[in-house]
């Protein structure tokens, strides 16, 4: 069965969606395409696209060493730098509804699914306040000094994660 599948984008005006070439390179999509995420992992992009971020949360194979470690008592957590904090919380996302027809899984595990097609949305919803909505998806925010330590712990761990434009984070620190 298709999840829910949405698009989250700092423009407001889509009406359409066009298929062009895949963000990443370690995607492996080649040609166009339209993505979409499933709803479990919307929160993921409940930030400015620009902002690095760790998204981590448990899965079958996770540790309890690394479930105490990095979970406690949260069951997903979004984790970035706080020099993005103000741009956070000033920032407004549209949250397009896709509708599944023409879209295929190509990343289960990241929540990523594709359409070769052009895709017209169901309908948006703006998140005025994404804070709040993380918080409202039951998702833990924490705010780091240092992008670098967890993000290297969190990649050598057994949790189900996703690094989102680490690019952007600050340089390491000596």
């Amino acid at each position: 069965m298709t999840p829910r599948l949405f698009h989250v984008s700092e423009d407001f005006g889509i009406a359409r969606f066009e298929p062009r070439p895949s963000p990443s390179a370690d995607a492996g999509v080649i040609g166009t395409a339209v993505w979409a995420l499933a709803e479990p992992f919307l929160p993921n992009y409940l930030l400015p696209r620009d902002c690095p971020r760790i998204c981590f949360r448990a899965k079958d194979a996770t540790s309890s060493a690394d479930r105490e470690r990095f979970l406690g008592a949260a069951h997903h957590v979004v984790a970035f730098e706080a020099a993005w904090l103000d741009r956070v919380r000033r920032a407004r996302l549209a949250v397009y509804e896709m509708p599944p027809d023409s879209f295929e899984d190509t990343l289960l595990e990241a929540g990523y699914w594709i359409s070769r097609e052009s895709v017209v949305p169901r309908g948006m919803t703006v998140v005025e306040d994404c804070l709040g909505a993380l918080t409202a998806a039951g998702v833990e925010v924490r705010v780091l000094q240092d992008f670098w330590p967890l993000c290297d712990a969190v990649a050598g761990s057994s949790l189900r994660f996703s690094i989102i434009r680490k690019r952007n984070a600050r340089e390491r620190r000596a």
